[in-house]
């Protein structure tokens, strides 16, 4: 099955860089555990000016990624570590109802 890729993007509060930055240095075990049975794969985020971009690759079963989000929402300590997270965070303007990171339309994709 081919992987389903995703882009994200969310505002950074400019004071929370370094700190944003510490976290992702050494994420939580709990966390990385919970994002590999989630079935995301290449997961990453990259900053640039107040803003960051997210790219995941979901690699589970058709038909699960919502299941399986919410699993991942459920998992040991991520409820810890969004409460850290969020209010370092900005979401953007335009965004989805209920969307904190504001999902973005692939227009190109090659291997």
């Amino acid at each position: 099955m081919a992987a389903r890729r995703f882009g994200q993007v969310i505002g950074l509060r400019p004071e929370s860089l370094e700190e944003y930055k510490r976290h992702h240095s050494a994420v939580w075990p709990e966390i990385l555990k919970a994002i590999r049975e989630a079935g995301l794969r290449n997961y990453s985020i990259f900053h640039f000016r107040g803003q960051l971009f997210a790219y995941f690759e979901y690699t589970g079963p058709e038909g699960e990624l919502e299941a399986r989000l919410a699993e991942l929402a459920r998992a040991p300590r991520m409820r810890e570590w969004w409460d850290i997270m969020d209010p370092m965070q900005a979401p953007v303007e335009g965004r989805a109802p209920g969307e904190w990171w504001a999902d973005m339309e692939e227009v190109f994709h090659a291997d």
